[in-house]
C-alpha cells in the first residue's frame, strides 16, 4: 500500500463508520460518464460556495454582532456577485487575499461563540479557496460557468432539523457534518476515474473535508453538553435515505439517478 493510499483510508475510516451507507454505484457511473462532467465541476463549484454561506450564517446568526455579520457579508460578496449576479469576472477575488475587513466580535450572550467562529472562518477560507481551484480547472477545460437549479440533497436534509433552539443549531450542525463527509467520501470514490489532474486535485480535497465534518460534529456536541447520538442517527439515517432513493435530478450529492 502506497502513502497515498494508507492516507485516504486513515481519513476515510470514521467518515465510513459516520455515514449510513456508501455512494451507490450507479451514481458513480453516472457522474463518471463523460458527458456529465461539466455539470461535475459545476456543482462542485457551487457547493464551496454554499458551504461557505452555509458557515456564514451559522456565524451571524448565533455568534457575532451586526456590524461583524457585516463584516462577513462583504467578504463574501465577490464570490457572489460572480455566481447570483452573473458578473462573470474574477478579478474581485482571484489570487488577492480576499478576506475579512475586520476583526468579529463575539455575542457575550452565547458562550460557544469563539469556538463557532474560529472553526467556521477556516472553513470558510478554505471553501472560498476550493471554489477557486475549481474554477480555475473549469477554465482550462473551457467550461463555461453556468447556473444551477439546486439538488434536493441539502433541502431534504433540513427537513429533519427541529424548530425550536437550540436544537435547530444542533441539527444543522450534525447535517452540516453529514454533508462535508459525504463530500469526502465521493471525493475518494470518484478520484479513481478521473484524469490525473482531477484525480490529484480530489484526493488533495480529502483532508480538508474530513477536518470539516469534524469540525461540525464537534460543536454540535459541544454545544447540546449531552449525549446526542440519537440525533446523529436520525439526521443520519435521512442521509442515507436522499443517497439511496432514486433522483431525478443528478448532482454531486444527488441520488441514484433515475432510470
Amino acid at each position: 500500500m502506497n502513502k497515498t493510499q494508507q492516507m485516504i483510508d486513515e481519513l476515510l475510516s470514521p467518515i465510513k463508520q459516520f455515514l449510513y451507507c456508501e455512494t451507490p454505484d450507479a451514481w458513480i457511473n453516472e457522474a463518471i460518464k463523460p458527458e456529465n462532467l461539466t455539470g461535475l465541476l459545476v456543482d462542485h463549484c457551487n457547493c464551496e460556495l454554499k458551504a461557505s454561506q452555509t458557515a456564514m450564517w451559522l456565524i451571524r446568526k448565533y455568534a457575532v454582532d451586526a456590524d461583524s455579520g457585516k463584516a462577513l457579508l462583504e467578504w463574501a460578496k465577490p464570490y457572489e456577485d460572480f455566481v447570483y449576479g452573473r458578473v462573470r469576472n474574477t478579478d474581485a477575488f482571484h489570487g488577492k487575499k480576499n478576506g475579512l475587513s475586520a476583526p468579529l466580535v463575539a455575542k457575550e450572550s452565547f458562550a460557544h461563540g469563539p469556538e463557532l467562529i474560529d472553526k467556521m472562518v477556516r472553513l470558510i477560507k478554505e471553501e472560498f479557496h476550493h471554489f477557486e481551484q475549481v474554477l480555475d480547472i473549469m477554465v482550462s477545460r473551457n467550461i463555461p460557468y453556468s447556473n444551477l437549479s439546486a439538488g434536493r440533497y441539502a433541502k431534504g436534509l433540513m427537513k429533519a432539523v427541529r424548530t425550536h433552539e437550540p436544537a435547530t443549531l444542533i441539527d444543522k450542525l450534525i447535517a452540516g457534518a453529514y454533508i462535508e463527509a459525504r463530500s469526502c467520501e465521493r471525493f475518494a470514490k470518484l478520484a479513481p476515474f478521473l484524469d490525473d489532474e482531477l484525480q490529484k486535485f480530489y484526493i488533495s480535497l480529502l483532508r480538508s473535508e474530513a477536518r470539516h465534518y469534524q469540525d461540525y460534529l464537534q460543536l454540535a456536541e459541544q454545544i447540546a453538553g449531552h449525549n446526542i447520538s440519537d440525533r446523529i442517527r436520525i439526521i443520519g439515517e435521512k442521509e442515507a435515505a436522499l443517497i439511496n432513493s432514486e433522483d431525478n435530478m443528478f448532482r454531486f450529492h444527488s441520488g441514484i439517478p433515475a432510470a
